[in-house]
């Protein structure tokens, strides 16, 4: 239906009659807080005679000259379309539009900085946000050049794909901007090479820069710029992200055979970022949360550098070639992943990150594939709307997964000569599966039709299972292993894995054998593995080669929760960790089971990711997980471990930080909340710990949600820390005070109120939904489900799913709520399929915090 969304027939249809030459871009940024001017020059060709339509999201549009021809806006204007009748060959277009500024983090987002009042501007463009920017086909197999030419305030920094030039005097800003009589400029930058609409970008304001250069493969000197606002320029380590880009573009342009193709690279760090980066072509923009201002966890610290080198990957990945159309997403998501993984472990210190990968990735991979909404990796993509929710756990960390299992497949070297031919090949255009599975092919002399099918183009998670039998003697007569699969998604895979045998020896759990094995059917033997003695445990995907869960052997799950902490290998560890959640939330298990696992062997994590994600699964388990009967004390306990970990942890370690704050986030009785209250006066301390601003504002938002501050405390702290990140901290702190007034309070600031900005109602939206008392929000079941259709239909895409996410009354997890979401699934078959998609996701955690429920 034609408005903001388009069909991939549509689009299918418009690239048959259009081929577009080039764009020039102007955009006056000095016209004040609300709307900017556009103008936008299309040039294209198109078969003579044909009409079509160019996209625009635009407050209004005052001029649209088509080949000289005036056409009136009214009538050529509607549902962010312009009408274009009675083509010609060749084509100039021009239209003159004025737009509006958003704080959705979609478009051109605008903030003013709370800290010092300064102005910041950045766009986000994927998926389709250029055309509330400029008239644009939004579409990515319709390459163009870009040509930007930006009117600002003569002392910001703007920044854009290509290198910045001199900007031109343009005399002084009117009564209408922001600066009334300040000097104002213009920047004329040159055409881009081809490339997508939506990896163009513009970043404007008063940015601090740090500069440097480095000299890629083919001899260029290629300039580097890294960005941040003033107010945080202390904080910024550009020396430490120069020197990550550097380890990445000697990584990549060697394995990649293909030397960096654009002209600069600029790095950005920017305010109230919806995610971890875009890979802008030499102007990416990033989260300035990776500007550390406080102190982070070392899993914080090594996603910064995952994401330098993702972002620096897209550049061939996405960026140099491009997929034809949304549902080959993976192509760039699935590669820029697996690739920034590899060159992490291989091309930096975090030499671990494969058991980072373990951990982290896969376990997101593993829930999203578990969820009603999966799909494959090779996701069916029938418009805008479908693809706007598909940048999940399949797109990104599935597709590194199987991609990893390909290169075991036909090998390293050889995946990478393929991958280079298909640079070489397909450089600047744009491609479809087949196209990289040709040049695969080509170099391995593999059929790799079979191997897609099963992996890339069908859904779900197959799991391991070890069926075996012993003698007397505890030797195996006979070692199967079982692949089974969700009856909802009958496939059976190729899995190349190893099985280690392991046993305690010397109060260590040690490795003593290990077999490889390919299994392909529903059982497959392994011979190799009969006469040998039983161990205390078997991973049957040791060394994590592909992608399945596992399940433990009933002696296995014995050693697993009494001697995991004995284990030294961190990949062992995360295996044998994600095995043991996978069955808690299979409800194999019951949650104390993994509860009680955690508090005894978490103290000797010492793999920064693999510690933070098994804290974040701890308190899954404790505040979701335990039956309600059970879960008031069950949280009390919880914390109450968590604390003497905190205590017993290194002085000043990553470990007891990320205990700390892991108790700060469960702390409920009166005991607890007074040892949050005594640190935060500075009556207790940590020896050689730092109670730095974020660590404050952790133990501040404790404190509110168990009730023991309120206004006045989150005030003062406010006008101690008058930054973005204090504005967010004080709309959580507050939407977490555990009242009925303050809960109804959160939601009419942060929902039922329109142009809260997105970071607002992201960190208001955690602290509603974070209660010791869950039963205050049983009156916003209702509430919910009778707004959320409205919310959707009216709100930008960005801020409705953040409201659908963080205001949906989780921690409840009963019948009431499971039968108040089916209900509404029911009722609203029609509705938007994205917002029905977030339903049904949120309805399957509430059924599977009841299964875990019904088993204790």
């Amino acid at each position: 239906m034609p408005g903001t969304n388009l069909t991939r027939d549509e689009a299918q249809q418009r690239v048959d009659l259009v081929s577009v030459d080039s764009y020039r871009v102007e955009l006056d940024l000095t016209q004040g807080p609300k709307t900017f001017n556009s103008t936008s020059t299309v040039k294209f060709s198109a078969k003579a005679g044909g009409s079509t339509f160019i996209d625009l999201v635009a407050k209004s549009v005052e001029a649209v000259t088509l080949n000289g021809e005036a056409l009136d806006p009214a009538e050529v204007f509607a549902d962010s379309r312009i009408q274009l009748p009675n083509l010609k060959e060749r084509n100039e277009l021009v239209v003159k539009s004025t737009q509006a500024y958003t704080n959705t983090g979609e478009g051109l987002h605008r903030f003013q900085d709370p800290a010092d009042g300064e102005v910041y501007l950045y766009s986000q463009f994927e998926v389709p946000d250029s055309r509330q920017v400029f008239a644009v086909f939004e579409q990515p197999d319709l390459k163009a050049t870009f040509q930007f030419v930006v009117t600002a305030p003569a002392r910001w920094e703007v920044i854009s794909n290509q290198p910045t030039p001199e900007p031109t005097a343009a005399g002084v800003a009117g009564e209408q901007a922001d600066n009334p009589g300040e000097e104002i400029a213009t920047w004329e930058f040159s055409p881009t090479p081809i490339m997508s609409s939506y990896i163009t970008a513009i970043v404007a304001g008063p940015y601090h820069v740090v500069r440097s250069e480095l000299t890629n493969a083919e001899g260029r000197v290629i300039p580097l710029g890294v960005f941040s606002r003033k107010s945080l320029a202390e904080h910024l380590d550009a020396d430490y992200i120069f020197e990550k880009t550097r380890e990445g573009f000697e990584f990549f342009e060697k394995e990649f055979d293909y030397p960096y193709p654009f002209a600069k690279y600029d790095q950005m760090f920017v305010p109230e970022y919806n995610m971890g980066a875009m890979e802008n072509i030499g102007a990416v923009t990033f989260t300035e949360a990776y500007i550390f201002r406080s102190k982070v966890s070392d899993a914080i610290k090594e996603r910064r550098v995952v994401t330098i080198l993702h972002e620096l990957a897209h550049m061939w990945f996405g960026d140099l070639v491009t997929m034809r159309w949304w549902n080959d997403l993976w192509l760039n998501e699935s590669f820029a992943e697996y690739t920034s993984t590899l060159a992490t472990a291989e091309a930096t210190e975090w030499t671990e990150c494969w058991t980072t990968f373990a951990s982290s990735e896969k376990s997101w991979a593993y829930r999203q594939d578990q969820l009603p909404s999966t799909h494959p990796i090779v996701a069916p993509i029938r418009d805008l709307e479908d693809v706007m929710v598909n940048f999940d756990g399949i797109t990104y960390a599935k597709g590194a997964s199987v991609l990893k299992t390909l290169v075991a497949y036909v090998g390293r070297e050889k995946f990478m000569r393929g991958v280079s031919a298909y640079f070489k090949k397909h450089n600047y255009s744009n491609t479809e599966l087949p196209d990289l599975l040709t040049e695969l092919e080509s170099v391995s002399g593999r059929d790799l039709k079979a191997w897609s099918a099963a992996w890339l183009e069908t859904a779900g998670v197959n799991t391991l299972t070890p069926i075996f039998e012993v003698d007397a003697d505890g030797k195996f007569t006979s070692f199967k292993i079982e692949q089974s699969y969700h009856p909802d998604y009958p496939t059976l895979r190729p899995h190349h894995i190893a099985i280690g045998l392991y046993s305690v020896v010397d109060g260590k759990l040690v490795r003593t054998g290990q077999v490889e094995a390919d299994v392909t059917e529903a059982l497959t033997e392994v011979p190799e593995l009969v006469g040998v003695a039983q161990p205390d445990l078997i991973i049957v995907n040791d060394e994590d080669l592909t992608y399945a869960k596992i399940r433990l052997d009933e002696r296995s799950l014995k050693t697993a929760v009494s001697h995991l902490s004995d284990c030294e290998d961190s990949l062992a560890r995360a295996v044998i960790w994600s095995a043991i959640w996978d069955a808690t939330r299979d409800a194999l298990l019951p949650a104390q089971t993994f509860i009680d696992a955690v508090t005894q062997h978490v103290h000797a994590e010492d793999q920064g990711t693999t510690l933070r994600t098994v804290l974040g699964q701890f308190h899954t388990a404790v505040t979701l997980y335990l039956p309600h009967a059970k879960r008031e004390q069950g949280i009390v306990a919880a914390a109450d471990a968590l604390w003497q970990l905190t205590e017993g942890a290194p002085a000043g370690s990553d470990r007891q930080f990320q205990f700390l704050t892991a108790f700060a986030a469960l702390t409920s009785s009166e005991e607890q909340l007074n040892i949050v209250a005594e640190l935060l006066a500075g009556d207790r301390k940590l020896p050689e710990f730092e109670l730095d601003t974020d660590l404050r504002w952790t133990l501040l938002k404790a404190l509110a949600a168990g009730n023991r501050a309120g206004e006045t405390e989150i005030a003062a702290m406010l006008k101690e820390d008058t930054t973005a990140n204090g504005n967010q901290y004080a709309a959580q702190a507050r939407a977490s005070i555990p009242t009925a007034e303050a809960k109804e309070a959160a939601w009419q600031n942060y929902v039922a109120t329109e142009g809260v900005p997105n970071a607002i109602v992201r960190h208001a939206g955690s602290g509603f939904t974070r209660s010791a008392d869950p039963e205050l929000l049983r009156p916003f079941i209702s509430v919910f489900f009778a707004n959320v259709l409205e919310v959707w239909n009216t709100r930008s895409h960005a801020i409705a799913e953040e409201i659908v996410e963080g205001f949906y009354p989780l921690p409840l997890a009963d019948d009431e709520l499971r039968d108040a979401t089916q209900k509404w699934l029911d009722d609203n078959a029609d509705a938007p399929a994205g917002l029905r998609r977030l339903i049904s996701e949120a309805l399957s955690d509430v059924e599977r915090a009841l299964a875990l429920h019904a088993i204790g």
